[in-house]
């Protein structure tokens, strides 16, 4: 007898939207289980994750340690409002202030990166008495209207007119230079040019700048090392508030605790989400400097959400953080982050479609090229569409190999769990030297 009971993918397409994509496009796999750096679907195959889910997974699927804290606060206390202190958000929030760098001290524990972006310039506008923010072209911040707007993705392009009195800067982008200039002899004008934007808007309408460490899903962009020290300057010279996205580079990705640690600066406000619980659990937390703690001591705070200091999502964050420091994950991120570049560099050696290589720790992109001597991308830029025929064989090889990366537009993005292992990937590598001569094929020098 035929069962008249719809299947998985038959009520999914029927009843549930999935993100950034025509619904026609979704994906045919079911994921039912994993287990460190691997998915399982539903017909028992395994696939490497080298991309950490959207690189929040970031001690791989279903952690033990982190899931028996999710368990046993479950069992202690699922849930409180934040009228109230728990014993969960407290011990969070001094975990934060002991691994944030500087003076950076007190937090606001969202749902996320995106109400905690919001949060972060709603503090700002209050604690300046100013309105503008300025943020960047290739940046991401989130993709409700509010960060969605501040974001300079072209996600962001279906929201707008939406957030008011926000200013794009062009980014750090040395591969494809804005300014027609070449490290170091620029000496970081791409920092300047956010000052001279400050100049055109006027320095007491600006509240904040708001900046990824490490651009992430937009080309994993590292900027000069002067440029986060210069960007710091710029603001203490106009009283702005200096925001660090860490997201994504946040808790470990970069090799260091958070991305900004990396060029020794201390920002003003710093918003992490993603690898917060080793994306068991959805939070984020708002961690500001002293200055601006002390300044709601006696002021109001207009921010709250209902699951905010959600106890059992800190329980996970908490659990996150006494991992990575046992394991001494920072440190063997740098480790492994060596290792994964120098395998991807070696691929660049033999594919004439990888124009350049570059990232932090183990967060690492490919920006795929169809001439390497006029730079021209595999993809032509689009609003809405993020992959071309090179792009889409690429990403069919590589699920024939079962294994998944970040592919959009031109850009293939390595972001694999803090806890993978050198043979991992090697397994990774492998797949994605198989499939990159889908595109090499369509290179023409």
């Amino acid at each position: 007898m035929t069962s008249i009971i719809p299947s998985i993918l038959e009520q999914d397409r029927d009843h549930v939207f999935h993100p950034w994509r025509a619904q026609c496009e979704r994906s045919s796999t079911v994921v039912t289980g994993g287990v460190g750096s691997y998915f399982i679907d539903d017909v028992g195959r395994r696939y490497l994750d080298f991309h950490s889910g959207w690189g929040h997974l970031a001690l791989g699927h279903q952690p033990p340690s982190i899931i028996e804290a999710i368990v046993q606060q479950v069992r202690r206390l699922c849930n409180v409002t934040p009228d109230y202190a728990s014993e969960p958000a407290s011990i969070l929030g001094s975990l934060l202030a002991e691994i944030t760098p500087g003076d950076l001290c007190k937090s606001f524990f969202t749902t996320g990166g995106t109400d905690g972006i919001e949060t972060a310039v709603k503090i700002a506008r209050a604690f300046t008495g100013r309105t503008k923010v300025i943020s960047r072209y290739r940046s991401y911040h989130g993709n409700t209207y509010g960060a969605g707007t501040i974001s300079g993705d072209p996600r962001r392009l279906p929201l707008e007119p939406a957030f008011s009195g926000v200013v794009r800067a062009l980014d750090h982008y040395c591969y494809r230079c804005s300014f027609g200039l070449s490290y170091p002899s620029c000496n970081a004008h791409c920092a300047d040019h956010i000052d001279e934007l400050i100049q055109l808007e006027g320095p007491h309408n600006v509240a904040c700048v708001v900046v990824e460490p490490l651009v992430a899903s937009n080309g994993g962009l590292v900027p000069p090392p002067e440029y986060w020290p210069k960007l710091r300057s710029i603001c203490d010279r106009y009283g702005i508030l200096l925001i660090s996205d860490e997201v994504v580079s946040g808790m470990g990705r970069t090799g260091n605790w958070f991305g900004c640690d990396q060029y020794g600066v201390v920002p003003d406000l710093l918003v992490t989400a993603k690898g917060l619980t080793a994306g068991m659990m959805p939070l984020g937390a708002t961690i500001v400097r002293r200055e601006i703690a002390d300044f709601f001591e006696t002021r109001f705070l207009d921010a709250g959400l209902t699951f905010q200091s959600h106890p059992v999502a800190c329980a996970a964050a908490i659990a996150t953080i006494d991992y990575i420091r046992l394991h001494n994950l920072v440190e063997n991120t740098r480790i492994k982050g060596h290792y994964l570049m120098a395998g991807l560099l070696e691929l660049q050696g033999r594919h004439p479609s990888i124009g350049d290589v570059r990232g932090l720790g183990l967060y690492v992109t490919l920006e795929l090229v169809s001439n390497r001597r006029t730079r021209q991308p595999l993809v032509p830029w689009s609003s809405t569409i993020y992959s071309g025929p090179g792009t889409r064989e690429v990403s069919r090889r590589m699920h024939d190999k079962q294994v998944k990366v970040g592919l959009r537009w031109s850009r293939l993005t390595v972001a694999p769990p803090l806890t993978i292992s050198e043979s991992e990937i090697d397994e990774g590598l492998a797949a994605i030297d198989y499939a990159l001569y889908a595109a090499d094929e369509l290179t023409t020098g």
